[in-house]
C-alpha cells in the first residue's frame, strides 16, 4: 500500500510518496470502469464495510441521543457532539482502507461529481449506507421501546429555510476538509480520521440544536424509515447533498497547484491512496 517517506515544513507542506504492490493493484480492478459493477470479492467488501461502517455510526451516535433523552440528559450536547466525532474517527481508521470510509450518500455522491469515485459504485454504495443505518436505528427501537421510544432521527427546530441553510453550510464545511485530507497528496492523508472526527464534532455542537447536525442523508433517513416519521425529510437530502458537492468543488477549485489529486476510485481508501504523475 502507500506509506510516508518524507515530509516537510517549506511552502510545499508534506510530501507524500507512495509506492503499490501487486496486492494492491489486484484489489484495485473492482474500480475498472468497464467493470465497478462486476461482483467481484474486493467489491462486495468495500459494500460490506460501508453497511457495517454506517450502522455502527448511527448505532453509537443516536444512541448517544436516545441515551440522552431516556435518562434526563445526562450526556447532553458536548457529550453527544463528542460520541458523534469519535465514532465518525474510529471508523474512518478501521475501515477507511476497505471501502474509503464514506458512511455518507452525499459524499459518495459529492466524489462522484468530482471523478474521484466512479459513478457505476454509486448505487451499491448509497444502498448500503441507508440499509446499515436502517439497522441501526431499528436497532435502538428495539432497545428504548414502550415509554422509552424516543425519536432519534432529525428534526428542524426553527424553520425550514434555516436548517436547509445551516445543513448546506456545514456539509460544505465537513467535505471541504474531507477533500483536503483525503485527496489532496500534500496533507497528512494518516490524519484524516482524526480532522473529519473533529470537524463533525464542531458541527454537532452549535448546529444540533438548530437542525439536528445531520450532515449525512441516511443518518436521518434511516430513523425515519424506522418511525415513520418523514417531516421535513427533504431538508436533510438536498441540504447535505448540495453543500456535500459544493464543498467538494470549492476545493478543487482552491488547491492552486498543478499536483495530481489522489486517486479515491482506485484504492477505495481513505486514508493512503495512490497517485499518479
Amino acid at each position: 500500500m502507500g506509506e510516508i517517506l518524507s515530509n516537510g515544513n517549506g511552502n510545499n507542506g508534506v510530501a507524500l510518496h507512495i509506492k503499490e504492490d501487486d496486492d494492491y493493484n489486484q484489489r484495485s480492478q473492482d474500480s475498472d470502469p468497464r467493470g465497478c459493477c462486476s461482483l467481484t470479492v474486493p467489491f462486495i467488501q468495500k459494500i460490506i464495510a460501508e453497511a457495517l461502517g454506517t450502522y455502527f455510526l448511527i448505532f453509537a451516535g443516536c444512541g448517544a441521543v436516545a441515551v440522552n433523552a431516556d435518562k434526563d440528559k445526562v450526556v447532553t450536547l458536548p457529550g453527544i457532539s463528542i460520541v458523534w466525532g469519535l465514532v465518525v474517527m474510529v471508523m474512518v481508521y478501521s475501515v477507511g482502507h476497505i471501502s474509503g470510509a464514506h458512511f455518507n450518500p452525499a459524499v459518495t455522491i459529492a466524489f462522484a461529481s468530482c471523478k474521484r469515485f466512479s459513478w457505476k459504485q454509486v448505487p451499491a454504495y448509497l444502498a448500503a449506507q441507508v440499509v446499515g443505518s436502517t439497522l441501526a436505528a431499528g436497532t435502538l427501537r428495539l432497545l428504548f421501546s414502550g415509554d422509552h421510544d424516543h425519536f432519534t432521527g432529525t428534526n428542524p427546530h426553527g424553520s425550514n429555510m434555516q436548517s436547509l441553510v445551516i445543513e448546506f453550510i456545514i456539509t460544505f464545511y465537513l467535505m471541504f476538509v474531507i477533500s483536503g485530507v483525503a485527496t489532496d497528496n500534500r496533507a497528512i492523508g494518516e490524519l484524516a480520521g482524526l480532522a473529519v472526527g473533529a470537524t463533525v464534532l464542531l458541527n454537532v455542537m452549535f448546529a444540533g440544536p438548530v437542525s439536528g447536525a445531520s450532515m449525512n442523508p441516511a443518518r436521518s433517513l434511516g430513523p425515519a424509515i424506522v418511525s415513520s416519521k418523514y417531516d421535513g425529510i427533504w431538508i436533510y437530502l438536498l441540504g447535505p447533498t448540495a453543500g456535500a458537492i459544493a464543498g467538494a468543488w470549492v476545493y478543487n477549485l482552491v488547491r492552486f497547484t498543478d499536483k495530481p489529486l489522489r486517486e479515491i476510485t482506485k484504492s477505495g481508501s481513505f486514508l493512503k491512496a495512490s497517485s499518479r504523475n
